[in-house]
């Protein structure tokens, strides 16, 4: 097989008319041609860090989407459902997986549960880790959240670590705001990579000590415009990923759009596609070719190198899409699931106080971080509840484990002026969490997901809908393009009801983070992720 077109060939920073000979899945020759071809040849977009479990599709159907635009391979940390499942979770992530021709990268989750102040559904200790480096299929340690216990030398932490060095494979970072001597330690801890960086600052002092930074750009966290312009200069230590990309907006693009959106802020091309294509192969050491003799025969076709419209996409020789069509077939799995608590009443959700002001969560268009303020109460016969007025709005997380009492809390910045909305795709351990404007509302869409052992919902006063995700109670197990749309449809819904936040459901699935601060809710009760303990939600 051969493919004609203008080459690009990254390294050496030039392009030219050429072609690719094919043999086998490897890339037999490149050379010069003169040929009347106007497209462009350049190696595939890898994310270099995403949880697939976030797009709501099993690997297989994420797959489908992705080649489409252009992607080859993906970084993937399969945390999500390692916190909910185990080492079983991350099993049927691989085995998914390798049933498509998208190379799939998967990682050992180091934080499960995230942390010891919520409930999860498995525990995967550095024993567990031990015999998951020891597979060839694991490829990195995936991001050490703990950063606490890295910069205070928690025990049970650094043995994870110390089993990723021992297999001589990388360890992901995470550690947003960490700076100065708190960095020198999680850095000397051997961690070199950060996507959780949110302002330039702190992601220079990263580069500046050695780090490699990832421009995160995902359905809910957008930290490219605040970190691009430190590209033209650390571009061999910067790359794209997406963390986490909802059905809706994998539909419409993926690393192509941010490779559009640099180039058009006139930053070298070349350097644009280092970050995009190359500098996470090497970084992981990925089975992907990067367009070279020898290598697996993994590229794309462009139309040009400005809007970046894939136009095919080769993987190990095989096209498995071409313009905008997908050949990558559906596969059959097992349904994995373990919900396994009651049908919740009205009352579960009352909080009786007399205090005059509540700690509330502010959660920011955007980003995953929060902020901590203090609100007047408003109490109805002793029950604190929602004030649509000042959007500030009750919120609960519910155990899916086991029957427990919800927690509750109050948030400001979702806007809903009727119903409730609710997920059980709670980060990390990924219990109900819900937001809405009166008990009876919270109750109904807790209750829908339990019903449907998992899912997203919406509730307002005339009408119910629920996109049912009965793989692990994050995922569906329906085609890629059925739930896209049905996502889409339910985002609506929640915006009908008043939410004026971009993705409203990805942020709320952020608001049980609890270690990304200020102030996030678990199914254990108001959480500080800045003293990481809990907080009450009485201001005394």
């Amino acid at each position: 097989m051969i493919v004609q077109g203008n080459i690009v060939d990254i390294e050496n920073k030039k392009i030219y008319k050429g072609e690719v000979e094919v043999e086998n899945g490897k890339i037999k020759a490149i050379r010069e041609a003169n040929h009347a071809v106007e497209n462009y040849i350049l190696p595939g977009f890898v994310d270099a860090h995403i949880h697939i479990e976030s797009s709501m599709l099993v690997p297989s159907e994420f797959a489908k989407i992705a080649v489409v635009h252009g992607t080859v391979a993906t970084v993937s940390d399969p945390h999500e459902i390692a916190n909910v499942l185990g080492v079983k979770g991350v099993e049927f992530m691989i085995e998914n997986g390798k049933k498509v021709p998208l190379k799939f990268n998967f990682g050992a989750p180091s934080c499960v549960p995230a942390t010891s102040f919520e409930s999860a559904g498995a525990i995967i200790d550095s024993d567990d880790i031990k015999k998951m480096m020891e597979n060839p299929d694991i490829k990195y340690l995936a991001e050490m959240m703990n950063y606490p216990g890295v910069i205070y030398q928690d025990e049970e932490v650094l043995k994870k670590i110390a089993w990723a060095k021992h297999y001589n494979k990388p360890v992901d970072g995470h550690a947003p705001g960490v700076r100065g001597e708190d960095l020198d330690k999680y850095i000397a801890a051997g961690i070199y990579t950060d996507h959780e960086c949110f302002t330039y600052e702190e992601a220079l002092e990263k580069l500046q000590k050695g780090m490699k930074v990832i421009i995160r750009e995902g359905s809910a966290a957008k930290n490219f415009e605040a970190l691009i312009d430190l590209l033209p200069e650390h571009y061999e230590n910067m790359m794209f990923c997406s963390d986490d990309k909802h059905p809706d907006d994998l539909l419409v693009g993926h690393l192509n759009e941010l490779c559009e959106r640099a180039v058009a802020k006139e930053i070298d091309l070349f350097k644009v596609l280092k970050a995009a294509c190359i500098n996470p192969v090497k970084h992981y050491n990925l089975d992907v070719g990067l367009l070279q003799e020898g290598d697996d025969a993994d590229f794309i076709v462009t139309e040009d190198l400005k809007n970046f419209k894939v136009l095919q996409t080769y993987i190990n020789g095989e096209l498995v899409a071409d313009k905008g069509q997908s050949f990558v077939e559906h596969v059959d799995f097992e349904v994995l699931n373990n919900f396994d608590t009651d049908k919740k009443n009205i009352a579960d959700f009352e909080f009786h106080s007399a205090s005059d002001k509540i700690r509330v969560i502010e959660a920011l268009d955007g980003e995953l971080v929060t902020n901590e303020i203090e609100v007047d109460s408003l109490i109805k016969d002793g029950n604190l509840i929602s004030n649509t007025e000042s959007d500030v709005l009750k919120m609960t997380v519910v155990n899916r484990y086991k029957n427990a009492e919800p927690s509750i809390a109050f948030i400001k910045n979702f806007g809903l002026k009727e119903g409730a909305i609710a997920s059980s795709v709670g980060h990390d351990s990924h219990n109900i969490i819900a937001v809405g404007v009166s008990d009876e509302a919270i109750c109904k869409a807790v209750n829908l997901l339990i019903e449907n052992k998992g899912g997203v919902c919406a509730v307002s006063n005339t009408e119910e809908k629920i996109v049912s995700l009965p793989v692990a109670g994050i995922m569906s197990d329906k085609p890629a393009e059925e739930i896209g749309k049905a996502y889409a449809e339910l985002d609506a819904m929640a915006k009908q009801m008043g939410s004026k936040l971009r993705a409203p459901y990805m942020t709320l699935s952020f608001m049980a983070l609890l270690v990304i601060p200020s102030l996030k809710l678990s199914d254990k009760g108001l959480f500080d992720g800045n003293t990481f303990q809990f907080t009450s939600l009485e201001v005394k």
